[in-house]
């Protein structure tokens, strides 16, 4: 088992609260999570059809049966059973006691919120980071398989070829539980959408454009993007508020929490072929702003990362919040830095004066250096900013 990161921030909050809930999307590896944490304690997927039953059946003698905890995968398959274990952490009083996991945002965090609210804390986990397959020695050995291969982990414990998993994937889970979700009978039309989606990562969203084109209405749009991003597919990046005087864009940025989900979305074959792709530099920008979530995630932090970007074209790709002051992070793709690389960040490093500290650049080279009080940064080191800041 590769070791995760998110495993300390885990046992730290178990110690504290009677619950933790891991959500994330299917096959992020919370099952494996959980499971190496309560070694000790019984494993129950409300997903097989016999748990379920009983659990919906009769709820409180279901849980009589797990006096010491458990783990229960895919929680949100029976959210009833949520009110009684507020009943039973609360007169147990012991902490540490139930670990609950789910793939579906909408249902489970709402029931939680309506009935373990100060009793849980939530922990995200995603696919794998590039800081966790290098600790395990199985990072890919150049940026271009890396765009292609994604982080999911079954990519890296089995034997099987890239696209023919993202296939199933697709199909198994992406498909299946958004159609339960949405009731979609126009599966042809969802699976254009999502394509259309993968090929806006790293843009700023139009709803109007992106329904246009799919063939939906504008409400349509925006409650399919609502679910994917509950799926934990895609997510949307904010524009920082700080205007400095300015005419600041209001729409967020989409982006992909995968990827190798991306590469698959787009029809790309080959690592070889993302070399020459005209989307890899979007490619490119998602796989670091998805590296940066996982590295605030798996320490149990909240992401404080944000666009910027203003009526003038004037862009820099991550602003990262920190205690009053604002690291502005600049994302290029290509392998030779070039003077333009600097552009957006000396631009917006003037308007904000005091306000910005280590301006940071990342791009798909291999060193790491400093060049006119910049920090210039490989792409092996996207993700590590906790260890580097």
């Amino acid at each position: 088992m590769i070791q995760r990161v998110a495993e300390n921030a885990i046992r730290s909050l178990l110690r504290g609260f009677p619950i933790v809930t891991i959500t994330g999307p299917r096959q992020s590896g919370k099952t494996t999570l959980a499971k190496a944490i309560f070694s000790d304690k019984p494993y129950v997927s409300l997903e097989d059809p016999d748990v379920w039953l009983a659990a919906r059946e009769d709820p409180r003698s279901f849980l009589e049966r797990f006096p010491n905890g458990a783990v229960f995968d895919e929680v949100q398959r029976c959210p009833d059973i949520l009110s009684y274990l507020q009943s039973i952490v609360d007169a147990d009083g012991r902490m540490g006691l139930f670990i609950l996991t789910g793939s579906q945002q909408f249902g489970l965090l709402s029931g939680i919120t309506q009935s373990l609210a100060g009793r849980t804390a939530f922990v995200e986990l995603l696919p794998f980071s590039l800081h966790e397959l290098t600790q395990a020695g199985k990072q890919p050995p150049d940026i271009d398989r890396m765009l292609f291969t994604g982080g999911y982990p079954p990519l890296y414990d089995r034997d099987v070829a890239v696209r023919a998993w993202f296939g199933a994937y697709v199909t198994a889970y992406i498909e299946r539980d958004v159609r339960q979700v949405l009731k979609i009978q126009e599966l042809e039309t969802f699976q254009r959408f999502v394509r259309l989606c993968a090929g806006r990562t790293g843009q700023l969203l139009n709803f109007s454009s992106l329904a246009m084109e799919s063939g939906i209405t504008h409400n349509t749009a925006k409650a399919w993007i609502s679910v994917l991003e509950a799926s934990y597919i895609v997510f949307q990046l904010r524009p920082h508020h700080a205007n400095f005087n300015k005419r600041l864009v209001k729409a967020s940025k989409l982006y992909f929490y995968d990827v190798g989900l991306v590469s698959w979305l787009l029809g790309i074959q080959t690592p070889e072929q993302m070399e020459t792709h005209p989307l890899r530099g979007n490619i490119f920008e998602t796989f670091v702003v998805a590296e940066l979530m996982k590295s605030f995630l798996n320490n149990g932090e909240r992401p404080n990362i944000y666009f910027w970007r203003d009526s003038n074209g004037i862009e820099v790709d991550i602003l990262i919040e920190q205690g009053g002051r604002i690291i502005p992070v600049e994302i290029k793709s290509g392998k030779t830095v070039t003077g333009e690389f600097f552009s957006g960040l000396e631009k917006w490093g003037t308007l904000a004066g005091n306000m910005a500290i280590n301006p940071t650049l990342i791009y798909g080279g291999a060193e790491n250096y400093r060049h006119k009080g910049m920090r210039i940064m490989g792409w092996r080191d996207a993700g590590n900013y906790i260890a580097w800041n």
